[in-house]
């Protein structure tokens, strides 16, 4: 865990410059307490959770089952938006449950 704080550490001492020219923040309005509140919230609780949850199922599962993990999450955030969100599904967005289905990688063909 102390890798991927590391890694989002120096992400975000990277982007500073890249932020502070391309969004010019001194030229918003400050935001009220229930901005902070609710990226704060984010950052904190959702990202953090995330993160913990990640590196217990890593060493539990082993790095296998948590690859298959990371392959569902597309294809959940897809179902769930349709489901949830009522968003439309194109028919280019089934292409990567379609190659989650596949028994073997030597019957999918790479183009």
């Amino acid at each position: 865990m102390v890798t991927a704080a590391g890694q989002l550490s120096a992400t975000t001492v990277m982007m500073l410059p890249v932020m502070l020219f391309i969004e010019q923040p001194w030229s918003l309005p400050l935001p009220g307490g229930v901005t902070w509140g609710a990226v704060l919230s984010l950052a904190l609780v959702c990202t953090a959770v995330a993160y913990v949850i990640y590196f217990r199922i890593l060493a539990s599962a082993g790095a296998t089952n948590l690859l298959l993990v990371t392959f569902l999450i597309p294809v959940t955030a897809i179902l769930l938006g349709a489901l949830i969100l009522d968003e439309r599904l194109a028919r280019i967005r089934f292409n990567p449950g379609r190659i989650l289905r596949q028994r073997r990688s030597s019957r999918i063909r790479w183009a």
